[in-house]
Protein backbone atom coordinates (compact mmCIF):
# COMPACT_ATOMS: atom_id res chain seq x y z
CA UNK A 1 0.00 0.00 0.00
CA UNK A 2 1.55 3.22 -0.85
CA UNK A 3 2.38 5.43 2.29
CA UNK A 4 1.06 9.47 1.86
CA UNK A 5 2.21 12.28 2.56
CA UNK A 6 -0.46 12.68 5.52
CA UNK A 7 -3.32 10.94 6.73
CA UNK A 8 -6.19 10.73 9.43
CA UNK A 9 -6.12 8.74 12.66
CA UNK A 10 -9.89 7.67 13.08
CA UNK A 11 -10.95 5.72 16.05
CA UNK A 12 -14.03 4.05 17.57
CA UNK A 13 -14.92 7.07 19.48
CA UNK A 14 -14.72 9.43 16.92
CA UNK A 15 -17.06 7.42 14.56
CA UNK A 16 -19.37 7.41 17.73
CA UNK A 17 -19.37 10.45 18.45
CA UNK A 18 -20.34 11.38 14.48
CA UNK A 19 -23.49 8.52 14.73
CA UNK A 20 -24.82 10.53 18.00
CA UNK A 21 -25.09 13.54 16.21
CA UNK A 22 -26.79 11.85 12.63
CA UNK A 23 -28.96 9.85 15.18
CA UNK A 24 -30.06 13.19 17.00
CA UNK A 25 -32.04 16.39 16.08
CA UNK A 26 -28.86 18.53 14.84
CA UNK A 27 -27.25 17.75 11.67
CA UNK A 28 -26.32 21.80 11.76
CA UNK A 29 -26.51 24.55 13.65
CA UNK A 30 -27.22 22.81 16.92
CA UNK A 31 -24.87 22.26 20.26
CA UNK A 32 -21.66 20.04 18.44
CA UNK A 33 -20.78 22.94 17.02
CA UNK A 34 -20.45 25.03 20.22
CA UNK A 35 -19.17 22.06 22.24
CA UNK A 36 -16.14 21.98 19.23
CA UNK A 37 -15.41 25.57 19.57
CA UNK A 38 -15.01 25.37 23.63
CA UNK A 39 -12.39 22.68 23.09
CA UNK A 40 -10.38 24.70 20.91
CA UNK A 41 -10.88 27.39 23.42
CA UNK A 42 -9.69 25.17 26.49
CA UNK A 43 -6.78 24.20 24.39
CA UNK A 44 -5.60 27.47 22.93
CA UNK A 45 -6.23 28.99 26.10
CA UNK A 46 -8.22 31.48 25.01
CA UNK A 47 -11.58 32.97 25.49
CA UNK A 48 -13.39 33.10 21.87
CA UNK A 49 -13.26 30.42 19.11
CA UNK A 50 -15.84 30.44 15.95
CA UNK A 51 -16.25 27.56 13.83
CA UNK A 52 -16.30 27.78 10.41
CA UNK A 53 -16.48 25.55 7.40
CA UNK A 54 -13.07 25.54 6.11
CA UNK A 55 -9.40 26.91 6.85
CA UNK A 56 -9.86 29.14 3.71
CA UNK A 57 -13.80 30.62 5.11
CA UNK A 58 -12.17 31.21 8.30
CA UNK A 59 -9.35 33.32 7.17
CA UNK A 60 -12.09 35.21 4.86
CA UNK A 61 -14.10 35.62 7.89
CA UNK A 62 -11.36 37.02 10.11
CA UNK A 63 -9.81 39.76 7.12
CA UNK A 64 -13.89 40.42 6.62
CA UNK A 65 -14.39 40.93 10.68
CA UNK A 66 -11.10 43.25 10.77
CA UNK A 67 -12.09 45.62 8.50
CA UNK A 68 -9.86 45.30 5.60
CA UNK A 69 -10.95 46.13 2.30
CA UNK A 70 -10.27 48.26 -1.10
CA UNK A 71 -7.20 50.23 -0.60
CA UNK A 72 -5.70 48.23 1.86
CA UNK A 73 -2.51 46.31 1.62
CA UNK A 74 -2.15 42.64 3.53
CA UNK A 75 1.45 40.97 4.17
CA UNK A 76 1.36 37.55 3.83
CA UNK A 77 4.67 35.00 3.82
CA UNK A 78 5.43 33.96 0.10
CA UNK A 79 5.79 30.44 1.42
CA UNK A 80 2.31 29.08 1.97
CA UNK A 81 -0.86 27.97 0.47
CA UNK A 82 -2.60 29.79 -1.86
CA UNK A 83 -5.35 30.88 1.02
CA UNK A 84 -3.20 33.06 2.97
CA UNK A 85 -2.98 35.63 0.47
CA UNK A 86 -6.67 35.11 -1.41
CA UNK A 87 -8.31 36.59 1.66
CA UNK A 88 -7.36 39.96 0.82
CA UNK A 89 -8.28 39.34 -2.97
CA UNK A 90 -11.39 38.16 -2.00
CA UNK A 91 -12.04 41.68 -0.03
CA UNK A 92 -10.47 43.91 -2.06
CA UNK A 93 -7.22 44.58 -0.47
CA UNK A 94 -4.00 44.04 -2.50
CA UNK A 95 -1.64 40.91 -1.27
CA UNK A 96 1.54 41.68 -0.75
CA UNK A 97 4.52 38.88 0.21
CA UNK A 98 7.39 39.07 2.64
CA UNK A 99 10.56 36.34 1.99
CA UNK A 100 11.08 33.80 4.75
CA UNK A 101 14.06 33.52 7.31
CA UNK A 102 15.73 30.32 5.59
CA UNK A 103 16.68 29.30 9.28
CA UNK A 104 12.80 29.32 10.36
CA UNK A 105 11.01 29.26 7.17
CA UNK A 106 8.83 31.14 8.62
CA UNK A 107 8.11 34.81 7.65
CA UNK A 108 11.34 36.98 8.14
CA UNK A 109 10.63 40.42 10.46
CA UNK A 110 13.41 41.63 7.94
CA UNK A 111 11.46 41.29 4.89
CA UNK A 112 8.15 42.11 6.18
CA UNK A 113 9.61 45.58 7.52
CA UNK A 114 10.77 46.20 3.93
CA UNK A 115 7.48 44.75 2.30
CA UNK A 116 4.96 47.21 4.17
CA UNK A 117 3.50 50.24 2.98
CA UNK A 118 1.46 53.58 4.20
CA UNK A 119 -1.68 51.40 2.87
CA UNK A 120 -0.93 48.09 4.82
CA UNK A 121 -3.37 47.02 7.46
CA UNK A 122 -3.13 43.64 8.34
CA UNK A 123 -0.22 41.06 8.11
CA UNK A 124 -0.76 37.08 8.16
CA UNK A 125 2.09 35.16 9.34
CA UNK A 126 2.17 31.64 8.53
CA UNK A 127 3.67 28.91 10.73
CA UNK A 128 5.04 27.11 7.94
CA UNK A 129 4.95 23.02 8.39
CA UNK A 130 3.92 23.74 12.45
CA UNK A 131 6.20 25.50 13.62
CA UNK A 132 5.22 28.52 15.60
CA UNK A 133 5.68 32.22 14.27
CA UNK A 134 7.68 34.72 16.87
CA UNK A 135 4.62 36.43 17.80
CA UNK A 136 6.05 39.20 19.82
CA UNK A 137 8.56 40.00 17.20
CA UNK A 138 6.19 40.08 14.77
CA UNK A 139 4.05 42.90 17.10
CA UNK A 140 6.87 44.61 17.59
CA UNK A 141 7.56 44.99 13.95
CA UNK A 142 4.27 46.18 12.71
CA UNK A 143 2.88 48.20 15.82
CA UNK A 144 -0.48 48.13 17.46
CA UNK A 145 -2.52 49.61 14.50
CA UNK A 146 -2.00 47.21 12.00
CA UNK A 147 -3.92 43.36 12.53
CA UNK A 148 -1.97 40.10 12.99
CA UNK A 149 -4.37 37.53 11.75
CA UNK A 150 -1.73 34.30 12.60
CA UNK A 151 -2.33 31.55 9.83
CA UNK A 152 -2.00 28.51 12.22
CA UNK A 153 -3.67 26.16 9.89
CA UNK A 154 -0.39 23.74 10.11
CA UNK A 155 0.20 24.51 14.13
CA UNK A 156 -2.68 23.34 16.38
CA UNK A 157 -0.98 21.59 19.62
CA UNK A 158 2.09 23.82 19.01
CA UNK A 159 3.82 26.21 21.47
CA UNK A 160 5.94 28.93 21.00
CA UNK A 161 7.60 29.13 24.10
CA UNK A 162 4.81 31.64 25.94
CA UNK A 163 1.43 30.06 25.16
CA UNK A 164 -0.51 27.28 23.09
CA UNK A 165 -0.57 28.68 19.45
CA UNK A 166 -3.89 30.34 18.53
CA UNK A 167 -4.06 32.05 22.47
CA UNK A 168 -3.67 35.33 20.39
CA UNK A 169 -1.21 37.10 23.30
CA UNK A 170 0.57 38.87 20.11
CA UNK A 171 -2.17 38.27 16.89
CA UNK A 172 -5.52 39.96 16.94
CA UNK A 173 -6.77 36.56 15.49
CA UNK A 174 -5.38 33.00 14.91
CA UNK A 175 -6.32 30.63 12.06
CA UNK A 176 -6.90 26.83 11.85
CA UNK A 177 -7.65 24.16 9.53
CA UNK A 178 -9.39 21.02 10.44
CA UNK A 179 -8.39 19.01 6.52
CA UNK A 180 -7.81 15.42 7.32
CA UNK A 181 -3.87 15.97 6.86
CA UNK A 182 -3.60 18.53 9.59
CA UNK A 183 -2.95 17.98 13.27
CA UNK A 184 -7.17 16.86 13.91
CA UNK A 185 -9.56 16.03 10.99
CA UNK A 186 -13.16 17.12 11.20
CA UNK A 187 -13.68 16.27 7.38
CA UNK A 188 -13.94 19.68 6.34
CA UNK A 189 -13.51 22.76 8.25
CA UNK A 190 -11.46 25.79 10.14
CA UNK A 191 -11.45 28.02 13.50
CA UNK A 192 -10.65 31.73 14.55
CA UNK A 193 -9.66 32.19 17.47
CA UNK A 194 -9.27 35.73 19.06
CA UNK A 195 -9.00 37.73 22.46
CA UNK A 196 -11.36 40.21 21.20
CA UNK A 197 -15.33 40.72 21.82
CA UNK A 198 -15.94 42.92 19.33
CA UNK A 199 -13.73 40.46 16.45
CA UNK A 200 -15.52 37.10 17.81
CA UNK A 201 -19.12 39.16 17.29
CA UNK A 202 -18.42 40.26 14.26
CA UNK A 203 -17.13 36.45 12.97
CA UNK A 204 -20.20 34.77 14.18
CA UNK A 205 -22.43 37.42 12.55
CA UNK A 206 -20.19 37.03 9.03
CA UNK A 207 -20.70 33.29 9.05
CA UNK A 208 -24.31 33.05 8.99
CA UNK A 209 -25.02 35.19 6.49
CA UNK A 210 -24.58 38.78 8.29
CA UNK A 211 -27.82 37.43 10.21
CA UNK A 212 -28.39 37.89 13.76
CA UNK A 213 -31.49 37.08 16.67
CA UNK A 214 -29.28 38.54 19.56
CA UNK A 215 -32.04 40.72 21.42
CA UNK A 216 -30.00 43.51 22.44
CA UNK A 217 -29.32 44.11 18.80
CA UNK A 218 -32.46 43.72 16.92
CA UNK A 219 -33.77 46.79 15.74
CA UNK A 220 -37.60 46.22 16.49
CA UNK A 221 -38.75 45.83 20.36
CA UNK A 222 -40.13 42.54 21.04
CA UNK A 223 -40.86 41.38 17.85
CA UNK A 224 -41.26 37.66 18.69
CA UNK A 225 -39.26 34.65 18.86
CA UNK A 226 -39.26 34.12 14.70
CA UNK A 227 -37.60 37.04 14.10
CA UNK A 228 -34.30 38.04 12.44
CA UNK A 229 -32.12 40.71 10.89
CA UNK A 230 -29.20 41.12 8.69
CA UNK A 231 -26.92 43.20 9.96
CA UNK A 232 -23.96 42.64 7.44
CA UNK A 233 -23.75 41.24 4.38
CA UNK A 234 -22.08 37.87 5.47
CA UNK A 235 -21.69 34.59 4.09
CA UNK A 236 -22.72 30.98 4.65
CA UNK A 237 -19.64 29.66 6.35
CA UNK A 238 -21.33 27.49 8.79
CA UNK A 239 -19.68 24.27 9.68
CA UNK A 240 -22.10 21.39 10.37
CA UNK A 241 -22.57 19.37 13.88
CA UNK A 242 -21.57 16.34 11.76
CA UNK A 243 -17.85 17.83 11.37
CA UNK A 244 -18.25 19.33 14.55
CA UNK A 245 -19.13 16.56 16.60
CA UNK A 246 -15.62 14.74 14.80
CA UNK A 247 -13.96 17.60 15.39
CA UNK A 248 -14.14 17.65 18.99
CA UNK A 249 -13.93 14.02 19.41
CA UNK A 250 -10.18 14.52 17.86
CA UNK A 251 -9.54 17.12 20.34
CA UNK A 252 -9.24 14.04 22.82
CA UNK A 253 -6.43 12.81 21.13
CA UNK A 254 -4.74 16.44 20.44
CA UNK A 255 -1.62 16.15 22.53
CA UNK A 256 -0.86 12.39 21.37
CA UNK A 257 -1.18 13.29 17.69
CA UNK A 258 1.31 15.91 18.49
CA UNK A 259 3.48 13.87 20.57
CA UNK A 260 3.42 11.47 17.89
CA UNK A 261 3.98 13.51 14.96
CA UNK A 262 7.55 14.94 16.86
CA UNK A 263 8.48 11.16 17.55
CA UNK A 264 8.33 10.69 13.68
CA UNK A 265 10.68 14.08 13.15
CA UNK A 266 13.33 12.86 15.34
CA UNK A 267 13.36 9.79 13.62
CA UNK A 268 14.11 11.78 10.16
CA UNK A 269 16.33 13.80 12.18
CA UNK A 270 18.19 10.37 13.45
CA UNK A 271 18.11 8.78 9.90
CA UNK A 272 18.65 11.72 7.86
CA UNK A 273 21.17 13.98 9.21
CA UNK A 274 24.17 12.59 7.80
CA UNK A 275 23.42 13.03 4.08
CA UNK A 276 25.10 15.66 3.28
CA UNK A 277 22.86 16.91 -0.29
CA UNK A 278 19.82 17.12 2.23
CA UNK A 279 18.91 20.25 4.39
CA UNK A 280 16.46 18.75 7.47
CA UNK A 281 13.08 20.89 8.51
CA UNK A 282 13.76 23.37 11.15
CA UNK A 283 13.61 22.51 15.27
CA UNK A 284 11.43 24.22 17.65
CA UNK A 285 13.60 26.51 20.32
CA UNK A 286 13.75 25.87 23.92
CA UNK A 287 10.43 25.78 25.61
CA UNK A 288 8.70 25.70 22.15
CA UNK A 289 6.77 22.99 20.44
CA UNK A 290 6.74 21.93 16.56
CA UNK A 291 3.00 20.73 15.60
CA UNK A 292 4.69 18.91 12.27
CA UNK A 293 1.93 18.86 10.32
CA UNK A 294 4.54 18.84 8.11
CA UNK A 295 8.39 17.28 7.57
CA UNK A 296 10.16 19.22 4.96
CA UNK A 297 13.88 18.44 3.92
CA UNK A 298 15.66 20.58 0.79
CA UNK A 299 17.54 19.05 -1.84
CA UNK A 300 20.68 21.86 -2.13
CA UNK A 301 21.24 20.65 -5.51
CA UNK A 302 17.95 22.34 -6.74
CA UNK A 303 15.23 21.91 -8.84
CA UNK A 304 16.47 18.69 -10.97
CA UNK A 305 17.90 17.02 -7.98
CA UNK A 306 14.14 17.59 -6.03
CA UNK A 307 12.62 15.77 -9.15
CA UNK A 308 15.04 12.84 -9.34
CA UNK A 309 14.14 12.11 -5.34
CA UNK A 310 10.54 12.95 -5.61
CA UNK A 311 9.82 10.42 -8.87
CA UNK A 312 12.26 7.77 -7.43
CA UNK A 313 10.11 7.81 -3.78
CA UNK A 314 6.51 7.78 -6.04
CA UNK A 315 7.92 4.66 -7.68
CA UNK A 316 8.51 2.99 -4.95
CA UNK A 317 4.92 3.63 -3.39
CA UNK A 318 6.30 7.11 -1.11
CA UNK A 319 4.06 9.96 -1.80
CA UNK A 320 5.99 12.49 -0.92
CA UNK A 321 4.77 16.09 -1.87
CA UNK A 322 5.97 19.62 -2.12
CA UNK A 323 4.73 22.07 -0.06
CA UNK A 324 4.96 24.79 -1.88
CA UNK A 325 5.21 26.90 -4.57
CA UNK A 326 5.85 30.29 -3.91
CA UNK A 327 2.46 32.17 -4.38
CA UNK A 328 3.74 35.27 -6.35
CA UNK A 329 4.77 33.10 -8.85
CA UNK A 330 1.32 31.36 -9.57
CA UNK A 331 -0.14 32.77 -13.17
CA UNK A 332 -3.00 34.48 -11.42
CA UNK A 333 -0.92 36.56 -9.16
CA UNK A 334 1.72 37.03 -11.88
CA UNK A 335 -0.94 38.35 -14.00
CA UNK A 336 -2.88 40.09 -11.97
CA UNK A 337 -0.65 42.20 -9.57
CA UNK A 338 2.54 41.87 -12.19
CA UNK A 339 4.51 39.63 -9.27
CA UNK A 340 7.22 37.34 -11.09
CA UNK A 341 10.72 35.82 -10.00
CA UNK A 342 12.83 37.79 -7.74
CA UNK A 343 10.60 38.98 -5.16
CA UNK A 344 10.96 36.38 -2.48
CA UNK A 345 14.44 35.23 -3.26
CA UNK A 346 15.04 32.77 -0.55
CA UNK A 347 11.09 31.63 -0.82
CA UNK A 348 11.98 31.00 -4.27
CA UNK A 349 15.51 28.99 -3.55
CA UNK A 350 13.79 26.99 -1.23
CA UNK A 351 11.01 25.61 -3.23
CA UNK A 352 13.58 24.97 -6.09
CA UNK A 353 14.90 21.97 -4.09
CA UNK A 354 12.16 21.34 -1.03
CA UNK A 355 9.84 18.21 -0.41
CA UNK A 356 7.47 16.85 2.35
CA UNK A 357 8.23 13.06 3.76
CA UNK A 358 4.91 11.31 5.05
CA UNK A 359 4.52 12.58 8.39
CA UNK A 360 1.60 12.00 10.03
CA UNK A 361 0.64 9.92 13.67
CA UNK A 362 -0.02 6.47 12.66
CA UNK A 363 3.25 6.21 10.36
CA UNK A 364 4.81 3.08 11.66
CA UNK A 365 8.64 2.55 12.21
CA UNK A 366 8.93 0.14 9.31
CA UNK A 367 7.57 2.73 6.58
CA UNK A 368 9.40 5.31 8.05
CA UNK A 369 12.31 2.81 7.74
CA UNK A 370 11.32 2.63 4.39
CA UNK A 371 11.21 6.28 3.46
CA UNK A 372 14.68 6.43 5.29
CA UNK A 373 16.19 4.33 3.13
CA UNK A 374 14.76 5.31 -0.28
CA UNK A 375 15.69 8.90 0.80
CA UNK A 376 19.38 7.99 1.46
CA UNK A 377 19.71 6.14 -1.57
CA UNK A 378 17.99 8.78 -3.87
CA UNK A 379 19.33 11.89 -2.49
Amino acid sequence: MPIPYGRQSIDPSDIAAVTDVLEGDWLTQGPAVRAFEESIEDACEVPHAVAFSSGTAALHGAVLAAGIGAGDDLVTSALTFVASANCAAYVGATPRFADIDPATLNLSIDSLVASMTDRTRAVVPVDFAGLPVDGRAIRQAVGPEVTVIEDASHALGGHDGEAPTGACLHADMAVFSFHPVKTIAAGEGGMVTTRDPELNRRLQLFRTHGITKDPGLLTVQDPGGWYQEQHELGFNYRLSDIHSALGRSQMRRLEEFVAARNAVAERYRSGLADVEALTLAPAAGPGARHAYHLFVIRHRDGAEARRRLFDGLRERGILAQVHYPPVHLHPWYRTTYGYGPGLCPEAEAFYEGCLSLPCFPTLSESDQQLVVDAVRELA
